[in-house]
């Protein structure tokens, strides 16, 4: 057994669309001492003169990987993978199958790297966002915080579907760039000043990365934390609106406990104000704006469009019945409306709810209160209840005055494994 097969049976090589060309010489010093190779078609076709055995990756990568970890227990297996195979590649699964004893990684530079030195920018202060084969294909939310952005791209979310979804909700004040087929034969690089004309090009090439860089000099990041007057959502007008009041959202939110990767469900959502601005700080998660009232969904979605959230998902129906639909369960549940079910509403959703998530419920009514207080203390848990009292100064004559809102009772409950005592 040769000291590479002891130490170090699988090497995981990266390679560009230039093949062998661009390999250095340890990778391909490595390579030499390999019985077999591994990798996708493309991969394995840049080899044609090597002659031991071939694993092909034929679409099912758990099944490659257990191949590979098979032969590697005798013979030295090479694993072609393009660019930097610990970045979105398949580095860290090979690893953790094989064992990180016996895979020695010898990466390429990536795609990423490749495209920002074809066109001359640095790319260290750049974000990335990859859509492929993602299933929630949202990334609006995400770049309203952003000036410099790369996205990988897929056959579903290719640069022109990016390009018409930015046009769609206004994000049009962004460059491109279109880099196809990097290091390759047929390698293209385009230039594009409005972002918008990106989703007029039909023939990209699968093989590509897009870059976009903001073009705005008045723009300003958005703070960390957004809370916006209620008067700047679209909402139904029966008696000044339905809409929770910037200062209870706040409450609310925060005790909410959201992470960026956060999946919330805001039930009664109304216009959406509670579900946007959640969306906002859990830009790498999703919201569940659930609501049965069509006036009230038709403002939802228009204030997720205008407000440019693309991570609020308007679900419309009854709950609890409804939740049956939602296929993701909750880190967070708001209930912000019952409608009259408001004690199933709470328990159908915390049985929902992930280890370590919140519940936060505002009662207005006096039923809603005691039926709120009632309905934890039979799932035998002690919330957190706090009456929140807002004043906001208003005019008066010459003068200025306080005008009360609605008091609101707030019940907060986290959910531990111990039956969600807090």
């Amino acid at each position: 057994m040769s000291e590479l097969n002891s130490k170090r049976a699988v090497i995981l090589i990266g390679i560009g669309d230039d093949g062998c060309v661009g390999m250095s010489s340890k990778a391909a010093n490595a390579m030499s001492r390999c019985q077999i190779l591994a990798g996708g078609e493309r991969h394995l076709s840049f080899f044609p003169d090597f002659h031991g055995e071939r694993i092909f990756l034929n679409g099912n990568i758990d099944e490659f990987i257990e191949k590979i970890a098979g032969f590697s227990q005798e013979q030295n297996v090479g694993v072609l993978a393009s660019g930097d195979p610990m970045f979105y590649g398949i580095g860290s699964k090979l690893i953790e199958t094989v064992g990180r004893e016996h895979v020695e990684v010898i990466p390429q530079p990536g795609a990423m790297q490749l495209a920002f030195s074809k066109i001359g920018l640095k790319w260290d202060d750049a974000e990335w966002i990859s859509l492929h084969g993602r299933k929630n294909n949202s990334f609006i939310t995400v770049i309203k915080r952003m000036s410099k952005v790369v996205f990988f791209t897929d056959m579903k979310m290719t640069p022109s579907v990016i390009a018409k979804k930015m046009n769609d909700y206004g994000e049009t004040k962004w460059s491109a760039w279109l880099c196809e087929n990097l290091s390759g034969a047929g390698e293209n690089i385009r230039y594009f000043e409005n972002v918008g004309d990106v989703a007029k090009i039909e023939d990209i090439s699968p093989l590509n990365v897009m870059i976009i860089l903001r073009n705005d000099p008045e723009w300003k990041p958005l703070p960390l934390i957004v809370h916006f007057h209620e008067d700047l959502y679209a909402k139904r007008m029966p008696s000044r609106g339905l809409i929770t009041k910037k200062e209870i959202r706040a409450f609310s939110i925060s005790s909410l406990g959201l992470r960026k990767n956060s999946i919330v469900w805001d039930v009664g959502a109304a216009s959406g104000a509670v579900a946007i601005e959640c969306a906002l700080i859990c830009d790498r998660g999703a919201v569940y704006a659930i609501e049965m009232n069509s006036e009230s969904v038709s403002h939802c979605m228009e204030n997720a469009k205008s407000f440019s959230v693309d991570n609020v998902f308007v679900v419309e129906g009854r709950a609890p019945e409804i939740f049956s639909k939602i296929e993701e369960d909750p880190d967070a549940v708001f209930i912000g409306g019952s409608n009259g079910s408001l004690r199933e509403i709470i328990k159908r959703s915390y049985e929902r709810l992930s280890v370590g998530g919140r519940i936060v419920v505002n009662a207005i009514t006096f039923e809603n209160i005691q039926e709120s207080y009632e309905c934890f203390r039979e799932m035998e848990i002690v919330p957190e209840i706090i009456q929140l009292n807002i004043s906001r100064a208003a005019p008066l004559s010459r003068f200025m005055r306080y005008e009360a809102q609605n008091p609101i009772h707030m019940f907060c409950a986290e959910k531990n494994k111990n039956r969600g005592y807090l």
